[in-house]
């Protein structure tokens, strides 16, 4: 039995594939069969030693990027996509899997598109509210439809007549699922009876939260402990921004920047917070799973407006609030934060509609239909 998982090159399409593997590997255990042959098609591994711990093959695949704008790019990248569509195609025939699954995504489309040629089962999870125009397409042909948002549905007319879209909530790592509570704060050296705010801008970061972060600074610091994970590209910039406003104040240390969590760190910074402020992307299912009070911060200008419709939904389930970019001035920001952390009630309802909203065992459910198809072709073949 053998596996293609296919994804773009975000952390978003990348860890909910290692859950779904892992998820792979415990079902055929449990079931006592053989251990699949899994390989990941992207254009880069992401994280090759996750990778590896998971027993999954990574193949290098070529895909150009459309953009909704003008860009000569544009047209370099149209032949990219139609190199990588060939060569992807012998690769999947030299591999010749029993099922492809697509996390969505410009590098997954040469591999989606092999296995239509190719007659090859197809399934697809989508983690917005509105799909990418990849998934949009695959969707047409997918033997599953699998989403994170019940929303997303109605992008998928055909699925759903045909009875093949199902609602799984978003596949987790397990060990992103339990925040580290025993020795958080000893962990990061802050004081447990001072709120603690995580503020979570993807491995990118986002600029425009750094610098409202480092207006509003003196004020959090006086009253709040803040871990700021502030992007790999901007640390360096944020890190000596804030030793500049906190040079000399009593505070300073209750600020603790990071260019980007690892697992522990993630972990840790799950078990510490009061509060957390995030983008409207897949992180907000981590921050349901937690049972966390949160701030949500849409992207402006995302695909269809996904991460509007994202963060409004969830806010919608009572478990966060949204401030839009167009509103957020340090003075909003910081008494959005006051307003939260200081009514323990409010904080309280957050946390348990944030339980609520979670779909627990999202990896376990897409793993089954995997493996319910793949068995199928494999006996057909």
């Amino acid at each position: 039995m053998k596996i293609i998982f296919t994804g773009g090159g975000t952390g978003g399409h990348f860890y909910p594939i290692i859950a779904i593997a892992q998820a792979v590997h415990k079902i055929s255990k449990e079931n006592k069969l053989l251990e699949p042959d899994m390989y990941f098609f992207a254009p880069s591994p992401y994280n090759p030693g996750l990778l590896y711990d998971n027993d999954i093959n990574y193949r290098k695949t070529t895909s150009g990027k459309i953009r909704r704008y003008f860009s000569f790019l544009n047209i370099i990248d149209f032949f990219k996509m139609g190199w990588g569509a060939v060569s992807t195609l012998f690769d999947v025939f030299d591999v010749y899997p029993d099922v492809v699954f697509g996390k969505g995504g410009y590098g997954s489309f040469p591999t989606l598109l092999a296995a239509r040629i190719l007659r090859i089962p197809v399934v697809i999870h989508e983690s917005d509210s509105v799909p990418g125009r990849v998934n949009k397409w695959a969707g047409k042909f997918a033997a599953r439809v699998a989403l994170s948002w019940l929303e997303a549905a109605k992008y998928f007319p055909e699925a759903v007549k045909r009875g093949r879209v199902v609602h799984t909530g978003q596949p987790i790592r397990d060990v992103i699922l339990e925040p580290a509570t025993n020795g958080a704060h000893r962990f990061f050296e802050l004081e447990e009876s001072v709120p603690t705010i995580v503020i979570r801008g993807g491995s990118s970061g986002a600029e425009m939260i750094n610098n409202v972060i480092m207006d509003a600074l003196p004020q959090l610091v006086e009253n709040y402990q803040v871990i700021h994970q502030t992007g790999q590209n901007n640390f360096k910039v944020v890190k000596e921004t804030a030793d500049a406003i906190l040079l000399n104040n009593r505070h300073r240390e209750r600020y603790k920047p990071f260019a980007y969590f690892n697992q522990l760190e993630e972990q840790m910074s799950a078990g510490a917070a009061t509060l957390v402020i995030s983008r409207a992307g897949s992180t907000i299912f981590e921050i349901a799973a937690w049972g966390k009070p949160s701030i949500i911060i849409p992207i402006t200008d995302s695909n269809g407006d996904h991460q509007l419709n994202n963060a409004l939904s969830y806010a919608g389930s009572g478990a966060a609030s949204v401030i839009e970019e167009a509103n957020l001035t340090s003075h909003v920001f910081f008494g959005e934060i006051k307003r939260i952390i200081d009514d323990q009630v409010l904080r309280s309802k957050m946390a348990e509609k944030a339980k609520a909203f979670f779909k627990p065992e999202a990896d376990r459910a897409v793993a089954k239909e995997l493996l319910a198809i793949a068995l199928s072709h494999e006996e057909l073949g």
